[in-house]
C-alpha cells in the first residue's frame, strides 16, 4: 500500500478564479511547487481531487478540461513531481452524484486503483466539502488551506495553514 498526498485543484493548485480551465488563467498558488515536492521526495503519490461542475454547466467541456489538467501536469513535471492521476466530478452539484465531494466517491476511485493506505494519506483543500470528503474516505491527516474560503467546525480534526510558504 502507498500514501497519498491528495490536492483540490482551484484554490490550492491554482487560484480560484471560477471555472478556471484556459491557460492564461491557470496561475499557479505561490508555494505549491516546493509543498507538493516535499511529500513526493518522501514516497507519496501525487492525486488531484476536484470538482470541476463547469463541463455539466456548459462553461467548457471534457477536452478543455483535459487540456488544462495536462498543462498543469506538464508544468509540476518541469518542476522535479509526478502527479500520479487526477480525479475529477463533472457532474452538476443538482445531480446528486457520488463522486461530487463532500462524497468520496473520487477518494474511492483513487484507493481503489492505486492501493491507497487512506489513515497514512493527506488532503490539502481550501473548502470544508473537500476535507469532508476526504475524511468520509478514510482520511486523518487533513489541512485546510486559508484562502477565500472560511474554515468551520466539523465532526473530525483538521490543521490550517494559509501560506504553502515554509508549510
Amino acid at each position: 500500500m502507498t500514501r497519498a498526498l491528495f490536492l483540490d485543484r482551484d484554490g490550492v493548485i491554482n487560484v480560484d478564479y471560477g471555472h478556471v480551465y484556459k491557460k492564461s488563467e491557470f496561475d499557479f498558488v505561490p508555494g505549491i511547487f516546493d509543498f507538493v515536492k516535499k511529500y513526493y521526495q518522501m514516497g507519496y503519490i501525487i492525486i488531484v481531487v476536484s470538482n470541476q461542475a463547469g463541463v455539466a454547466k456548459g462553461l467548457y467541456t471534457k477536452d478543455d478540461l483535459a487540456i488544462i489538467d495536462d498543462y498543469m501536469k506538464k508544468q509540476f513535471l518541469a518542476n522535479g513531481i509526478e502527479i500520479k492521476d487526477s480525479f475529477y466530478c463533472i457532474h452538476h452539484p443538482d445531480e446528486n452524484c457520488d463522486c461530487r465531494k463532500p462524497k468520496p466517491g473520487l477518494f474511492n476511485l483513487a484507493k481503489e486503483k492505486y492501493d491507497i493506505k487512506m489513515d497514512e494519506s493527506i488532503m490539502i483543500g481550501d473548502k470544508m466539502s473537500d476535507l469532508e470528503a476526504a475524511h468520509l474516505a478514510g482520511v486523518k491527516n487533513l489541512v485546510f488551506f486559508k484562502g477565500k474560503y472560511p474554515a468551520m467546525n466539523a465532526p473530525f480534526k483538521y490543521k490550517v495553514i494559509t501560506s504553502l510558504k515554509n508549510s
